[in-house]
């Protein structure tokens, strides 16, 4: 059912006997034709939306009380306000009252020095309104370049259905003091206690800061519904957000979701790679679609908002393969976009022990103190004495097969604990302290054993914790 949510103009009162507190049953009760007009910007961080609409109202000379309800909704009252977007030098609000008796509901008292029609801006908070990006990708054949097409999901449990909205969805974070959905359920006494400079916060936080305020003499003409046409989404940069408005207007009724088109399918160019990263992707290799927001690859003229992104691929046969759904975070200008695959059944990833074996001993004498290299020759082993030092050795071959029909690039990633060397004529480095990285091309049907030796200080032989990198010819 949908709520009530209106403006009902109290007709016939002076202001006299609307201060001696003239009864309903007395006065004549009009309601306002429905909205003009209305913009939602739609904050996903923090469960807020501002919207804004506009009516006409028709005023007599005098004062005039407005009456507005908010009832079965999640608006915040002590946000809502009230602008005159025409005639505003003719046009005065009094004050607001909170009737004790008339929960979620407020007046305004307005004065008016002539009698005709003008047009009131209504702004306020709401919860329950929230907005999800998901993202379609297919690839060619080649698996060298996909169409990349952006939606937004646009879900409405606010209590309240919007007709004819122009949506506004905004990128970034804000941070409340208090949540807007706590704030929609204050007491009418409560809110007519609340201090003017606490009123205020909400708007100094998110309205001020975050919106482009309309001029004080805009008409309402500057809200009208576009031609009808393809939806358009259009972004603009602000401070540290973004803001995405849905060209035209949309209707959102309340418990619905909508489904919009963000932008139209682009030829991305992209690389495969394939990685193997234990604390991201597992003990396993993985093959990866690697490309970027920027200019370049025909994106990169705004951030992409968290969402689901569902990777398809052209079979050469007529159809299209579905290769994976994976959620990607918010994505900057100029940032990559990584899709993992998971494992590719064609490529056998396997590391093969060879060789160990263990030198540099060292005896701890008993008694003594002393301390004695042993595994030197003619070196004596004295009945008293310990093992205290030594150096493992292991040689390893990582071991890649491809079977695809394309070359494909391999990069490892190894964690090695303790006082390692790494010995190796691969093109090795250090990522971190404890794990090396090195990079290898396999061609089409052939097979990659990648030779390095693990040298590992034990007891007191080990110094530090960290990996050095040696390089040796082959």
């Amino acid at each position: 059912m949908k709520s009530l949510l209106s403006i009902i103009l109290v007709l016939g009162l002076t202001a006299s006997s609307w201060a001696q507190g003239t009864t309903q049953s007395n006065v004549d009760l009009s309601t306002v034709p429905s909205r003009d007009t209305v913009q939602l910007t739609i904050y996903n961080s923090e469960d807020l939306t501002l919207v804004r609409e506009t009516r006409k109202v028709s005023f007599k000379k005098g004062v005039n009380p407005l009456q507005f309800s908010w009832a079965n909704t999640l608006i915040d009252p002590t946000s809502v306000r009230l602008r005159f977007v025409t005639s505003p030098e003719k046009l005065e609000l009094l004050d607001t009252t909170f009737p004790h008796a008339k929960p979620q509901m407020l007046y305004w008292n307005v004065q008016s020095e002539v009698d005709g029609e003008a047009t009131v801006e209504i702004t306020y908070f709401t919860s329950g309104i929230s907005w999800s990006a998901d993202y379609v990708c297919v690839a060619n054949l080649d698996e060298t370049e996909m169409s990349f097409e952006g939606f937004v999901r646009v879900s409405n449990n606010s209590g309240e259905e919007y007709e004819d909205a122009q949506v506004r969805l905004v990128v970034g974070k804000i941070n409340l003091v208090e949540k807007i959905a706590q704030l929609a359920s204050i007491k009418p006494e409560d809110v007519a206690k609340l201090e003017e400079g606490k009123r205020d916060r909400l708007e100094k936080q998110v309205l001020e800061r975050a919106m482009v305020p309309q001029a004080s003499g805009a008409a309402a003409a500057d809200f009208a519904p576009a031609a009808e046409k393809p939806k358009e989404i259009i972004k603009e940069g602000l401070s540290e957000y973004f803001i995405y408005t849905i060209e035209g207007t949309e209707t959102i009724p309340n418990g619905w979701s909508k489904r919009m088109r963000s932008f139209e399918g682009q030829t991305v160019p992209f690389k495969v790679h394939y990685r193997y990263r234990v604390p991201e992707y597992g003990d396993q290799l993985v093959r990866m679609y690697l490309l970027t927001n920027d200019k370049e690859s025909k994106l990169g003229t705004t951030p992409l908002p968290d969402g689901m992104v569902r990777v398809f691929r052209h079979n050469g046969r007529d159809g299209l393969s579905f290769l994976v759904g994976q959620q990607i975070k918010y994505v900057p200008i100029g940032d990559k976009i990584e899709l993992n695959l998971g494992p590719d059944p064609e490529v056998i990833f396997e590391l093969v022990k060879l060789k160990t074996w263990r030198d540099n001993l060292w005896m701890q004498i008993q008694g003594a103190g002393a301390f004695k290299r042993a595994d030197e020759p003619g070196a004596e082993i004295e009945v008293n004495s310990a093992v205290v030092g030594w150096d493992d050795h292991t040689l390893f071959a990582q071991r890649i097969r491809n079977y695809t029909q394309k070359s494909i690039e391999v990069e490892i990633r190894r964690a090695l604990p303790g006082h390692v060397v790494f010995r190796s004529s691969l093109a090795a480095r250090s990522h971190d302290y404890q794990t090396i990285e090195y990079v290898a091309t396999v061609k089409p049907g052939q097979k990659a054993d990648l030779l390095y030796e693990v040298l590992q200080h034990q007891g007191r032989n080990a110094k530090q914790d960290n990996v050095t990198v040696e390089h040796i010819d082959k």
